[in-house]
């Protein structure tokens, strides 16, 4: 985390507990600390960053909060069943699920890949924490401009398999949201732009030199990991909107504002 940002109210999470997929570092890792600051109980999940999970959980720690480390491949269900059961056997159930783990621009993967993870894997986790969510919980699917956007505005070649994958994601997430509601569960959907220092940033300007800087010039700024993390925390406790949708960032270049 490069700057020093508070974006909970001190005590606003005492006794709740709260997950974030593919927490180890990144967005994820900056939220997780955000709600572990707020007093959450975390439950960190990393897919293959086993050490990167437990150092920063022994950060967490420091603050009072317990930590849970757990490793699974959100795209095989056992792994996901297996990762709630061990957050019902540590805190008996979960008060913030955050959708935040994505991919599909990795080299050597299927290719569905960005598809089953981006879209089946989201659905499945959810599916899979629901005995844990009670009234009141909250589920926050993390995304980006060019993927909630992809429908009405192309995007670079390069991350439209992704974008294309990721929006898949999020309607499928939205058909749900009238059963979470009638379980008292809020749901928001995050949508960011391209975000500085992130894997998505650095894979895309290898891919196409110059990119970021031009969506930069175009958006007039673009976050960092640390603001846009502090976007995603917040949407953990803020009314969820009317459209459940947290748009961060200019979107003049897709909504033609």
């Amino acid at each position: 985390m490069t700057e020093t940002i508070a974006p909970l109210p001190a005590g606003s999470l005492e006794g709740k507990t709260a997950l974030v997929t593919g927490s180890s570092r990144g967005i994820g890792a900056d939220t997780v600390r955000y709600f572990a600051q707020a007093g959450a109980n975390v439950v960190i999940n990393f897919r293959n960053k086993a050490p990167r999970a437990e150092k920063l959980a022994a950060e967490l720690r420091e603050l009072g909060v317990e930590a849970l480390v757990v490793g699974a491949d959100l795209t095989d269900p056992a792994s996901v069943q297996a990762m709630f059961d061990e957050v019902a056997r540590t805190f008996g159930s979960l008060d913030v699920l955050v959708l935040n783990a994505s991919g599909g621009m990795e080299s050597g993967m299927a290719q569905d890949y960005a598809l089953l993870l981006n879209r089946d894997a989201q659905v499945n986790v959810l599916e899979t924490a629901l005995p844990l969510l009670g009234e009141g919980s909250r589920v926050v699917f993390v995304t980006s401009h060019q993927a909630h956007f992809i429908r009405t505005t192309a995007t670079m070649a390069e991350y439209e398999p992704v974008a294309l994958s990721k929006r898949a994601g999020e309607d499928a997430l939205r058909e749900r949201i009238p059963a979470l509601e009638a379980k008292g569960i809020g749901f928001t959907v995050v949508s960011g732009d391209m975000i500085e220092g992130t894997i998505t940033a650095t894979l895309l300007e290898r891919a196409n030199p110059g990119a970021i800087a031009a969506r930069r010039e175009d958006a007039g700024k673009l976050y960092n990991v640390a603001e846009f993390a502090a976007e995603v925390a917040r949407a953990a406790l803020d009314p969820v909107p009317a459209d459940n949708t947290r748009l961060v960032g200019d979107t003049s270049s897709f909504t033609g504002e």
